[in-house]
Order: structure tokens, then C-alpha cells, then sequence
């Protein structure tokens, strides 16, 4: 009995042994395994779309039609220093550009001239820009409306482009003019600005004037016109492109900063 007694204590031994929780592994005291979970999710965000996901712009065909001023003479690099150049250098990548300003034009001209090609380019995108050699040619009103409005109304009905048609910027403090009348001066800019509304007014969704006009007298100075007191210079060329590209991107042209 002796010896079944201690077997039998061993066997409860065992037992209690086996059954007992010191049997059971350990748990890790490591604070990574307890704390990576939470840890994951406080850091976790969701990541910035790259670049290559985003969709591009989509391509612009620009077409400028205008005179001097749209050749760039005045700009030290009249190439890539006249206004339209400057907006062709914000377009997105893969746009198309072509500049069909002539010096000296007026609307009658550039209405035979000019926009035939203009058509011909399928553009999505056409500035104009005509009105101060009109009104040095002293035309009057209603005939200039007649050539400008011809000009817009071919464009809204011969291509899908969205127009936008720069008005008389306020020229009375411009050197070439210091011997004119301002008070003349000033009503027929007015008579000219309120003919380019009107005409632009026909077609809203379309066609959209660029004021530069406003504002333009407090910026007119020997800085922003060219050495021949008449054209813009590099600074001026510089106020009249961001005056486009402002309109431009307010009816959504996807233009670069």
C-alpha cells in the first residue's frame, strides 16, 4: 500500500500538473505585439492621388487674331513677349497655337484677312483683339460694330471656340495721346466699349469681353508702354496677358499658372 500510495501521488501530480494554467505558454510581454494594431490604425491615412493618376487638361487649339499688339511690336522678344504668346505659354501640354495678327489691321481687315484662317485651325480657343487702330482711323461706331460683329459671328458659327474679345483699355494717359482731347478721347472709347459688349452680348455663352479698360489708366505709365509711346512694352504685355488669363480660367480654359 505504501508503494500504490506513492504511485497514486504521483499520478495526481501529473494530473494536476498538466491540468494546471502555469502550463499554458507564457504570454509575450512585448509591447509591439499589443500595441501594433492600435498603433496602425491611429497612423493610418489615405494617400494623395500621384500625379499620374490624375487626369491631364485637355488640349486647347488657340487661335489670336489682332494687329500690332498681337505681333508683340513693343516686346523686347515680340516672338514669345506679345500678349497671345504669353497666354499660349500657359496652355496644357499637347495644345496647339497660331497667331495670325497682322500690324496696322483694323476689324474690316482682319475680317477678310484673318479669320478664314482662324476657322481653317478648328479652334477651341480665339482672342481678339481689335479696336485701337479703328479708333486712331477715327471709324465710327456702327461700322466698326458692323466689322467686329461680323468677325464674332463667323467664329460662334464656323467653330466650336469659346471667344474672348478684348476691349479699348483707357488710353488717355498713353504718350501718343497727350495732345488729343481727352474728353473726346475718353467718349469714343466709351462708344467703342459699349459696341464690344453689345456684341458680345449676342452670343453669352460663347463670346466674353476682356476689360481692359478698368484700372488700365493707374497702371499706364513709361514702364508698361514701349519706347514709341504707343505700344506696350514688356511690362504692359505682361498686364494684358494676365487680364486674358484671368477671364480665360474664370470659364473654366485650363490655363498654368
Amino acid at each position: 500500500m505504501k508503494g500504490s500510495g506513492s504511485i497514486w501521488t504521483l499520478l495526481c501530480a501529473a494530473f494536476l500538473a498538466a491540468c494546471s494554467p502555469a502550463s499554458t505558454p507564457p504570454r509575450s510581454a512585448s509591447p509591439v505585439l499589443e500595441t501594433a494594431p492600435s498603433t496602425m490604425a491611429a497612423n493610418t491615412t489615405t494617400p494623395a492621388p500621384s500625379p499620374a493618376a490624375t487626369s491631364p487638361a485637355p488640349a486647347v487649339r488657340y487661335v489670336a487674331i489682332g494687329a500690332s499688339d498681337s505681333v508683340g511690336v513693343g516686346a523686347t522678344d515680340p516672338a514669345k513677349g506679345s500678349w497671345p504668346a504669353r497666354i499660349a505659354a500657359r496652355l496644357p501640354a499637347g495644345s496647339t497655337y497660331v497667331n495670325l495678327g497682322v500690324s496696322g489691321s483694323i476689324a474690316l481687315q482682319a475680317g477678310r484677312e484673318q479669320v478664314p484662317g482662324a476657322i481653317a485651325q478648328r479652334p477651341t480657343l480665339v482672342t481678339i483683339w481689335l479696336a485701337v487702330n479703328d479708333l486712331n482711323a477715327t471709324i465710327d461706331r456702327g461700322s466698326y460694330t458692323d466689322a467686329l460683329g461680323g468677325i464674332v459671328e463667323a467664329l460662334v458659327q464656323r467653330s466650336d471656340a469659346a471667344i474672348f474679345v478684348g476691349n479699348v483699355p483707357d488710353l488717355r494717359t498713353v504718350p501718343a495721346y497727350a495732345s488729343v482731347d481727352k474728353l473726346v478721347l475718353l467718349a469714343r472709347i466709351n462708344a467703342y466699349n459699349d459696341a464690344i459688349a453689345q456684341i458680345a452680348a449676342r452670343s453669352p455663352t460663347r463670346v466674353f469681353v476682356v476689360d481692359l479698360f478698368n484700372g488700365s489708366a493707374d497702371v499706364v505709365s513709361t514702364a508698361t508702354v514701349a519706347q514709341d509711346g504707343f505700344h506696350p512694352s514688356d511690362a504692359g504685355y505682361q498686364l494684358i496677358a494676365d487680364r486674358f488669363a484671368n477671364a480665360m480660367r474664370a470659364k473654366g480654359v485650363p490655363l498654368r499658372s
